[in-house]
C-alpha cells in the first residue's frame, strides 16, 4: 500500500501506545523508528527526510509541540500527525501552526490515522501505492 521507503517516527513517552502503533503501522507494510520522548527525538535527529512524525503532546520534557517548534526553528519541515489524549483550541492552533498535518485525539480510529499519515507522506514526497 505504501512505498518501500516510507518512514514513520513515533515519538510518545506511553510504550504500550508505541508498542500498538507500531504493530499497526507495520501491518500496513510502514517502517517505524519509535522515541519515548521529544529530546530523544531530537538527540537522534533521524537523517531521512522522507517520513512523517507520529507523536504524543503531552510528554515529560518538550511536549509534541515544542518538538515541533524546535524542529521547524531549524529549517526540519517533516510533516506530523499528532495523537493526544488531551487537546484544547490552544493545542490545536499551536500544533497547526507548526505545521501538524493532522491533531486527532486518542482513541484514534484506525481509518482516521491511516488517512492522516497518507496525507503527511504525501507530503513528505512518499505517496501512497
Amino acid at each position: 500500500m505504501f512505498a518501500a521507503d516510507s518512514m514513520i517516527h513515533v515519538v510518545d513517552d506511553d510504550d504500550a501506545v508505541r508498542d500498538s502503533l507500531r504493530v499497526l503501522l507495520e501491518s500496513y507494510g510502514l517502517q517505524v523508528e519509535e522515541f519515548s520522548s521529544a529530546d530523544a527525538y531530537l538527540a537522534a535527529l533521524p537523517p531521512n527526510d522522507k517520513a512523517c512524525l507520529l507523536l504524543d503532546i503531552h510528554m515529560p520534557g518538550a511536549s509534541g509541540v515544542e518538538l515541533l517548534n524546535k524542529l521547524r526553528a531549524r529549517g526540519n519541515k517533516i510533516p506530523a500527525v499528532i495523537v493526544s489524549g488531551r487537546v484544547d483550541d490552544t493545542i490545536q492552533q499551536a500544533a497547526q501552526a507548526n505545521g501538524a498535518v493532522a491533531v486527532l485525539h486518542k482513541p484514534v480510529r484506525e481509518a482516521e490515522l491511516m488517512a492522516s499519515i497518507v496525507v503527511a507522506l504525501r507530503a513528505s514526497g512518499l505517496t501512497a501505492a
